[in-house]
């Protein structure tokens, strides 16, 4: 069974076609868990007015009965509420030709798509590349996470995220359960409600400051059993695959799994994770990150990734306009101060669809029962060898 998904839209237009292909047959989707999710993404202190306008329309078109898929590709769309507001500069058929000119970017914004999009694609107008390079596509994979999610759910498996720094301030990781839960309900994601006078202080001074702010961030995977993924080809690595879906979030420049760059800097003996016959076999640490020789071995999937600051900024960097080469101000657009609770939320989108991915191709199956029965059977062919997790 191979899971994929194609999406089609801009930021401010019509709105995000969805269109996922291989989901078993039976699989329960809850409308309110997508609308949730959905919410989750718009949090955190430090985001821009455009929060306020998005609602995220959610419609669905095919692959679903009764809230089960029935095994035809999922179909969706995510409405944008601000659409008519924009037809005339987007519309997919005809364009009126003044209302585009007033919204023409020809000054690229440093540290986004714009100029290399120009060079690649032949365009004169930044608008045809940040429309599509927007961070508001990630409003399409929060939906797809959301299905995979379910997924993960349905045999055993959570996914969890929370916030790790932001700005430079730190704040605690999550220590139990209940501080995970709190870091997904919390408004800037993170375990501890004594974290966040800090983090709020430190975003207002750089909004004040016409400035913004990235951060780092942690997502958790429990309950996956070892043996998942492989070493027998570099596309079928897990930990390659994850850090290639956490990077390609807009804005983050960093990922690593469990301990990651730390590692480079200790003994040999200390970054190993040693093996132990107790009730199974099982690690006395979890440097690895639950991953080794891309697979999973069985203990907690933990990855950390970096997020640069926002790089629209209402004081704008130098840049050059294309039509003339003169030297200008880059081009502005709404953006926010911090966006790192937000993008929490997308990192465990991608985390449960790509793992999803990864369970479906081992496992398969076209009815979800079958995919649950064969994930319990390789759960108990590997008890004596892990425990039983």
């Amino acid at each position: 069974m191979t899971l994929r998904f194609l999406t089609s839209g801009e930021s401010h237009g019509r709105g995000y076609l969805v269109v996922v292909e291989g989901l078993p047959a039976g699989l329960a989707l809850p409308r309110e868990r997508f609308v949730a999710e959905l919410a989750r993404r718009r949090r955190g202190f430090g985001r821009g007015p455009r929060m306020a306008l998005e609602r995220d329309e959610l419609t669905f078109w095919g692959g679903l009965r009764g809230g089960r898929t029935t095994g035809a590709p999922l179909g969706l769309t995510l409405g944008n509420s601000e659409w008519e507001s924009w037809r005339p500069v987007l519309d997919p058929e005809a364009i009126d030709a003044e209302a585009a000119a007033a919204k023409a970017a020809h000054c690229p914004r440093p540290g986004h798509a714009d100029l290399a999009g120009l060079v690649k694609y032949g365009h004169g107008d930044c608008r045809d590349v940040l429309e599509r390079a927007s961070a508001r596509a990630t409003a399409a994979w929060t939906v797809i996470g959301v299905v995979g999610r379910l997924l993960l759910e349905s045999v055993g498996v959570a996914v969890r995220g929370a916030v790790d720094a932001i700005g430079g301030v730190t704040c605690s990781l999550p220590g139990d359960d209940a501080q995970w839960e709190r870091a997904a309900r919390a408004d800037l994601g993170c375990a501890r409600e004594e974290d966040e006078p800090a983090l709020i202080a430190r975003i207002r001074a750089a909004s004040e400051s016409g400035e913004t702010l990235g951060g780092t961030f942690v997502v958790s995977v429990t309950g996956m059993p070892a043996g998942v993924g492989s070493y027998v080809e570099l596309d079928r690595r897990l930990d390659g695959r994850l850090a290639g879906a956490l990077m390609a979030i807009p804005a983050v420049k960093g990922v690593e799994v469990g301990l990651g760059f730390r590692l480079a800097e200790v003994d040999g003996s200390q970054a190993q994770d040693e093996i132990v016959a107790e009730g199974g076999l099982r690690r006395r640490t979890n440097r690895a990150g639950g991953l080794e020789g891309g697979m999973t071995n069985g203990e907690e999937i933990l990855l950390r990734a970096a997020m640069k600051p926002i790089p629209t900024l209402r004081r704008p960097l130098a840049s050059v306009d294309i039509r003339d080469g003169r030297a200008r101000s880059a081009h502005v657009e709404r953006g926010d101060v911090c966006a790192v609770p937000a993008a929490v939320v997308v990192a465990e989108a991608l985390t449960a669809w790509t793992v999803a991915q990864a369970l479906a191709e081992q496992f398969g199956g076209d009815q979800a029962s079958e995919l649950r029965e064969r994930v319990t059977a390789f759960r108990r062919k590997g008890e004596p060898f892990h425990g039983g997790n």
